[in-house]
């Protein structure tokens, strides 16, 4: 099997990472953070004009029709830069369910403008007491003429605070932990009856909760079934899961990058630290972590638009353990060998052990998706 890239995927990776380098240095970073929107508006822009929001729609629907592995490059650029924007929330998350669920009629609303980067999207699917449980929705969704009526709570919606449309999970029939009987409507940011509070995340990147009281929905704005929506959120969380351990892998490389580098400055007893076996070691170990998580995480991009559900959900799950015990391993010892300075907010690598750590938390971390993954039989399972 080739697992070299396209000249065009090669190309899209060194624009990207060019792009980034030449604009999303640290101290720009922290400039960026401070702001009210918490992220840049020109840098969403660029990312517009690259095409970077077009990449995963057919282009039948506006986009460019990329694959997987286009978004995979992407997620790690932008995580080994720490970008701030609301790619993963807009184009993995929201976008899936526009990709996965969406009418022709809503794609061909939709699409050009999210391509255009006019539009940002979000998913509300959390809730207060779901934890990493998918099927445990208690956000109501009440038949009402020809439309809906949705009432309920959602949790750390991520870029839910600047979403222009939020693609909504409310429960039509059943008990809040009923497979069947979810489904997933559309909603104006700026609907009656939604409310939405923004906060900072630990990690810098901008989340929100979201209280729906009486939000009317029209019947054109349900995305697909009304009853049966739970294998559409399942199959967005695999795809995110495969884009979220690409990012991981972009950070962990910064870290391994900066803590190599700074072994090779700092100097104790006369001599760079890095002259010492076992710090070498150390640092050969977060090497090794790195690559793991990089071969497992290529083969969950590899499956992540896979119509078997069982052999994605398998690799997701893999990929989510595998990079969540990488992340741990890499943090620590990046932050370790930097001594105190790795904790202060002035340099970058706390920062970036601080996005690995929510990454790990994000759509389930890495014991829970090991529990998982061992519930569907193993990786092999399918042979």
């Amino acid at each position: 099997m080739d697992f070299d890239y396209s000249e065009e995927q090669t190309i899209l990776r060194d624009s990207l990472q060019r792009l980034l380098a030449d604009r999303y240095g640290f101290e720009e970073r922290r400039r960026i953070l401070a702001s009210p929107e918490g992220f840049s508006a020109e840098m969403w822009g660029r990312y517009a004009e690259m095409g970077l929001m077009a990449l995963p729609f057919a282009e039948a629907d506006g986009g460019l029709g990329g694959t997987p592995v286009e978004t995979m490059l992407v997620m790690e650029a932008l995580g080994g830069a720490l970008a701030l924007e609301p790619y993963f929330a807009t184009i993995v998350l929201g976008g899936g369910v526009l990709r996965f669920g969406g009418s022709a009629a809503q794609k061909a609303e939709l699409v050009p403008q999210v391509a255009a980067g006019e539009l940002k999207l979000a998913l509300a699917h959390t809730e207060p007491r779901s934890r990493w449980d998918l099927n445990h929705v208690e956000t109501s969704a009440r038949k009402d003429g020809d439309g809906w009526v949705l009432s309920g709570r959602k949790s750390v919606v991520l870029g839910g605070d600047s979403a222009d449309r939020l693609f909504v999970t409310a429960r039509t029939a059943g008990d809040a932990r009923d497979t069947k009987g979810i489904g997933a409507f559309m909603v104006d940011g700026k609907a009656d009856g939604l409310t939405r509070r923004g906060y900072v995340n630990q990690d810098g990147n901008r989340a929100a909760e979201i209280a729906l009281d009486g939000v009317r929905v029209a019947a054109a704005d349900a995305i697909g079934d009304p009853a049966g929506g739970l294998p559409l959120v399942e199959r967005v969380a695999d795809a995110a899961i495969a884009a979220l351990c690409a990012e991981a892998i972009g950070a962990m490389a910064a870290m391994h990058a900066l803590t190599v580098d700074y072994l090779k400055v700092r100097k104790q007893f006369g001599v760079p630290i890095g002259s010492f076996q076992v710090l070498q070691h150390k640092a050969v170990d977060m090497f090794v972590a790195l690559e793991q998580a990089r071969s497992i995480t290529l083969y969950a991009t590899m499956l992540a638009d896979s119509d078997d559900a069982g052999e994605r959900a398998r690799a997701a799950s893999a990929a989510k353990a595998e990079v969540g015990r990488a992340c741990r391993l890499v943090g620590e010892n990046a932050i370790q060998l930097h001594g105190g300075v790795g904790m202060t907010m002035e340099l970058a690598v706390g920062h970036y052990f601080k996005r690995a750590t929510m990454i790990d938390l994000m759509l389930g971390d890495h014991e829970h998706h090991l529990r998982r993954l061992a519930g569907l039989g193993g990786l092999m399972a399918a042979a």
